[in-house]
This record gives structure tokens, C-alpha cells and sequence, in this order.
């Protein structure tokens, strides 16, 4: 066991907890943020996307010792935001959510993508978007829906 801290969604965290688990289990079992889904547990679907230091990782494949110090972010915290609110508008006004098992991780990475690139093309999106599966949507609407959010939410990003 080892103290790790980190700052999650705005608040510093210390948890004594073994260094080498990853830190989906610690988010979902440790501190009940059940935004962040086991998919494939393997750091291929996107399930689990949570911001490390503003940017999407899959947190299935990150243990615990690499956040001592940094921030994370789930999708409860970035809920909090004026930019959540713009990409929920628009994953809901385009269909870019139906079953919703991969939404929270296609949001993180939309997130991800926007901070760093606020008008990005059709294929800039897509490949933004390239670590998260989704099996019903085929992707058209949920590109459709950052695209609205990048125009509606100008500014902030």
C-alpha cells in the first residue's frame, strides 16, 4: 500500500491503496465515479476515458502511481462545465447517443480534441475519436455532434 495524491475533478485526493492498480478500478470501486465503464479492459474501446493533465487516457490501462501528482478528470467532473453542457446539447440534438455505454468516453475524448483543436475537420474528428468504439451509432452522428458543439460553443474552447 501507498499514499498516492492527485487532484480529481478539482479536488486533492490522497488514497492509500497498492500503486500497481489500475485507476478504473480505484475511480469505479475505491471512489464510486461510475462514469468511466470497463469495456475491454485492455485500452481499446474508450469506455473508461477519463483527462490525465487535459488529456484522454484510458484508464483501464493506467495505474494508479502514474496520477501521484496530477490531475484527473472524469465525466462527473467535467459535468460541471459550460462545455459539458454544449457537447450534452449536441450529442442529444444529433443522435450522438443511443445505448450510451461509450457516450462518457466519447465525450472525454471530444473534450480532449476541442481543447486543443476547436474547429477541427471531419477526419481531424474522426481521428480524435479513433480509441473509442461504438457499436450503435456508425459514428456520423457523434461527428456530426462534436461539429455542432465546436460552432455552437465557440469560445470556449
Amino acid at each position: 500500500m501507498s499514499k498516492i495524491k492527485f487532484n480529481l475533478n478539482g479536488e486533492d485526493v490522497v488514497i492509500d491503496l497498492v500503486p500497481s492498480m489500475r485507476l478504473l478500478d480505484v475511480l469505479r470501486d475505491h471512489l464510486h465515479l461510475t462514469g468511466p465503464k470497463e469495456g475491454c479492459g485492455e485500452g481499446e474501446c474508450g469506455a473508461c476515458s477519463v483527462l490525465l493533465n487535459g488529456k484522454v487516457v484510458n484508464s483501464c490501462s493506467v495505474p494508479l502511481a502514474n496520477v501521484q501528482g496530477q490531475e484527473v478528470i472524469t465525466i462527473e467532473g467535467f459535468a460541471k462545465t459550460a462545455r459539458y453542457k454544449i457537447l450534452e446539447t449536441a450529442f442529444a440534438n444529433q443522435g450522438g447517443s443511443q445505448c450510451g455505454i461509450c457516450t462518457p468516453g466519447m465525450i472525454m475524448a471530444a473534450e480532449s480534441l476541442l481543447r486543443t483543436n476547436p474547429h477541427p475537420t471531419d477526419a481531424e474528428i474522426r481521428v480524435g475519436l479513433s480509441g473509442n468504439l461504438c457499436r450503435c451509432t456508425g459514428y456520423n452522428m457523434i461527428v456530426k455532434a462534436i461539429q455542432w458543439a465546436s460552432k455552437e460553443g465557440d469560445g470556449l474552447w
